[in-house]
């Protein structure tokens, strides 16, 4: 399933970031990205649930560490 969602994602990012070759890997983080700040992770989450049809708990967005962790989260969601 996250071969299907990656492409998705990496869109979002491209978009939500304004950087249109950034390259989301499954270890990036918050300090990798230029501009990801507590107000850009709002928007990256509201965007990712917005492309993916989703909703997010608050918990489940405060134990996002990684690219990885919302993808594993993403695969979740889709699959309930």
């Amino acid at each position: 399933m996250s071969d299907a969602i990656t492409p998705r994602l990496q869109e979002v990012f491209r978009e939500v970031f304004r950087q249109p070759d950034l390259t989301i890997t499954r270890t990036m983080t918050a300090a990798d990205v230029q501009g990801w700040d507590s107000l850009r992770h709002i928007e990256l989450i509201v965007a990712v649930e917005t492309a993916f049809s989703v909703r997010f708990k608050t918990v489940e967005v405060s134990r996002l560490q990684t690219v990885g962790d919302l993808i594993d989260r993403l695969t979740i969601a889709l699959n309930r």
